[in-house]
Parts: C-alpha cells; structure tokens; sequence
C-alpha cells in the first residue's frame, strides 16, 4: 500500500477544542457532546469523553466526528457527575488515530485523572526522555500525553492534584489549555501568556461548563461567568468554584487569529466579539486598501463578517456569490495532483449570476500557501467576472506557528518570500492587499487586554521556539 504523505493544508488549522462539565444530576457525557459539536471548527480528527461518577472514569474515544464517535448507547453507557471532552486537529503526535485521541488517562496510586489540552507544548522531547528513563510507557506521540505523566508524577509527590498541576506548570514549556478530570472534580488551567483561550460558564441549575469558546457554553445553556486567567488552577466541584492564580508571565501573549480565523463569530473571547472584531477589520481594510469595484465578497465562513465590514464601510454592495459545501471533511484523500486541484471546486462554488460582469472586492481572512486563493481567483473569472480584487483581513503570514497551529516552515509560506506584488502575480488577482498589523489591533482593541501573539507576522515569539 502506498504510504500517504500528509500536506501541509493551505489554511491554518486549529489543533483542538476543549470541554467540561461538572453537573451532579444532569446528563453530563451529552451535555459535554453538544459541546464539542459546538467546538468542532477546531477539530475534525478524533473526538473523546471521560465522564466521572465520584469513585471512577469512564473514557470512549474515537477518530471521526463528534457525532460519528457517540451514538446514544455509548452516551448512555457513560454516566456520571462530571465529563471532559476534547476535539482533536492534530500538530504533534500521530495525525488521526485512536491511541492520540482524548482525554489521555493516567492513575495517581488509587486516583484515576482524564487530561484534554488545546495547544501546544515545546519541551515535549525533552520531557519525555526523562520520563521514560524513569520507567514511563506511552501509548501515543502527542504532547497531551506527556503532560499527563507529569502531572500524575507531581501529584504523587505532593499529595493533592491542585498542588501537583501547580508544580506540572513549573516544568511545561508552551501553549496549554487544559482541563483534568478526577472521579469527582475538574481542574482548568491555562499557560502563563494565556496563549489560547478557555472560560467558564455557570449552569441554571448550578452546575458549571468549561469551554474553549463561549459558544460552547451557549448550546450547555450556560452562562458565561469568566475567563481562566493566565497561570490560574480553577477547581470545580461540591465546594463550587476555587481558584488559585500561579505567577503570570510579565506580558499577556493571547493568540490574535482567534479574532481571524479560528473562533466562531458567535463566540466572545477576552470581552470581544468576535463577530464585531471581524466586521471591524473589514471596515479598516476598507479605509487602508479601497478600489473601485461593484459587489464585496466574503469567502465563507471567517471572510463573511468583515465583508459585510467593508461593504458597510466602503459603499459598495455586499452579495452572496461564493457557496460553500459544509459537508466536504478536510480529510478526503486526494491521490493525484489533478483531483487535488479540484478539491477547492468541493468546497467553494461561485455564483455566476451574481458576479458575471462585476469587478469584485473578495475578503479572505488570511493566505497560507496560496494554492486556494489562486483556484478561487481562477473559479471566479471562470465565472465571468470583470475584475478579482483580493483583500485579507490578516497581516502577511511569514513565519510558522509552534503553539497549536499546523504551519510547518516557513519555506511553505507564499509570503515568506514574496513582496505582495509577487504574490498578487502569482495568485493571478487584479489587485492584493492586506491589512496592517496596527489595523488589525484596531480591530480587537475590545478585548480586556493588549497583549497579543502575533509571532505567525512578525517572527517574535514570545515562549521561544520547541527545544
């Protein structure tokens, strides 16, 4: 059999999405499955659950979709008062099996422990030499696992899981939001930049939903109480909610494509819409890059918002002309070039009745490799259209990602390289643009802090590159 070499895809792409629910007397593995279904944008590769009954775990996982891996007899096999659940895109260890999927579990002496991680680690090697030279078996390559082995070390040596995270945090080197899951309680807690996003929602019936967006807590029902802040250990449990804030790092380092590209629109993250943030980029965009040009476009589903941004701000009308198939996986095996070629044509269809003859403004939220913008570009004057203005709600992506996104070098980066002339030739576009860096922080000014990881534009990354 062939082996299949796996590509690096020409979009950035989240490595996961995260879940729990402590909820005595409710049905928490379904609660914590409509959930991850609310997450599934961040991953599309396995999906598990661990759900606590107050003495023991249970774990089902699997790879495929959230709603390919549970059925309704393994969501009434899996009772308790609590449940972790994790979506899986994955960027270290193996790309889609059932021995990567999560929760990773682990045992401190009597106590069983379930492990979700959306992010991350850079010492991951390192760790684990140490680890297996003290007689450590791992059954997976990722990072999640790693982590759950030094949790479980630390807690042994302290005699309590919040202590033993406490001194866990002291060693992992990276991006992490996580959340463990004893018999009987949950523990949340993200790195000290607060790289990627994790809050906390309260329950009408008052139980509590821990979540990677606040869409996540909206489809539990629950209400949004708050961010973990950066270094925090949040515990939820019988005693309700209590945290303990470890040492942050001197500057927040919040991940800045959430705002672009990773969240929901529905979703709030650090105060800000996510939703308005994008319609503000295109309404920058508009004022730093206008051209004269007859419909706006957005490329479904990131591009949408701020192409109503720009129309709104520019005068120029906003259509539908691009349609998007939401039910192509990102994992279809495309054997030869040409079909490979033609997997944009799955995805993204433009409307000839609508374009033919306009010159046309296109809102994209970034350009990665730059292979889909070029067939776009192509699609539409296949389509009839006059002129093909692309503009891109994100700086130029330059540099690789280390922190849960699935960039590999930066030699396949099309703005490693290029000036955006060079680029906008090769794309085949009559005009690109993108917005500048200070446009985008205008955009995202209402979140509760200013400091943002932008390494992916600027090449400065604030925890470093992987050991």
């Amino acid at each position: 059999m062939e082996t299949v070499v796996r590509e690096m895809p020409d979009a950035l792409e989240e490595e996961c999405g995260v879940f729990g629910v402590y909820a005595p007397g409710e049905d928490v593995a379904r609660l914590t499955g409509y959930g991850l279904q609310a997450l599934q944008h961040r991953g599309q590769e396995s999906a598990g659950i661990a759900v606590g009954d107050g003495a023991h775990l249970s774990c089902y996982k699997n790879v495929g979709l959230v709603t390919q891996v549970f059925d309704d007899a393994v969501m009434d096999a899996l009772i308790g008062e609590l449940a972790v659940g994790h979506v899986r895109y994955s960027t270290s260890g193996a790309a889609a099996s059932r021995e990567a999927a999560q929760p990773h579990l682990s045992s401190i002496d009597e106590v069983e422990i379930a492990l979700v991680h959306n992010g991350t680690l850079l010492n991951t090697e390192l760790l684990r030499a140490s680890l297996e030279r003290e007689g450590a078996a791992f059954a997976s390559g990722t990072d999640t696992e790693v982590a759950t082995h030094i949790i479980a070390e630390a807690t042994r040596r302290t005699g309590s899981v919040r202590e033993g995270i406490r001194c866990a945090m002291e060693v992992l080197e990276g991006a992490y939001a996580m959340i463990l899951a004893t018999p009987e309680a949950l523990y949340a807690f993200r790195d000290p930049h607060g790289i990627r996003p994790l809050c906390i929602g309260r329950l009408p019936q008052g139980g509590w939903v821990v979540s990677s967006e606040t869409c996540g807590l909206d489809i539990a029902g629950a209400a949004y109480v708050r961010d973990v802040e950066p270094a925090e250990v949040v515990r939820l449990g019988r005693d309700g909610l209590d945290a303990e804030r470890g040492p942050a790092a001197p500057c927040r380092a919040s991940c800045i494509f959430e705002y672009v590209y990773f969240a929901r629109p529905d979703s709030v993250i650090d105060g800000q819409s996510v939703y308005q943030a994008r319609r503000a980029m295109g309404a920058i965009l508009s004022q730093e890059a206008p051209v004269e040009a007859d419909l706006v476009l957005g490329v479904p589903d990131s591009g949408t918002p701020a192409a109503v941004g720009y129309a709104e701000a520019s005068g120029i009308p906003y259509a539908f002309g691009i349609v998007k198939n939401h039910y192509v996986g990102r994992t279809f095996i495309q054997p030869t070039q040409a079909m490979r070629e033609r997997g944009i044509t799955l995805k993204l269809n433009p409307l000839p009745s609508v374009i033919a003859g306009k010159r046309l403004v296109v809102i994209d939220d970034s350009i990665v490799r730059g292979t889909t913008s070029r067939q776009l570009v192509a699609m539409l004057y296949a389509a009839g259209a006059a002129e093909v203005h692309l503009r891109i709600v994100s700086p130029e992506v330059r540099w690789p990602c280390f922190y849960g996104i699935d960039t590999a070098t930066r030699e396949q980066l099309l703005a490693a390289d290029r000036s955006v002339e060079e680029m906008n030739r090769w794309i085949g576009s009559d005009s690109l643009a993108f917005i500048s860096l200070e446009g985008l922080h205008r955009a995202v000014a209402g979140a509760d802090h200013q400091g943002w990881c932008q390494a992916c534009f600027t090449g400065d990354y604030p925890l470093g590159m992987p050991a």
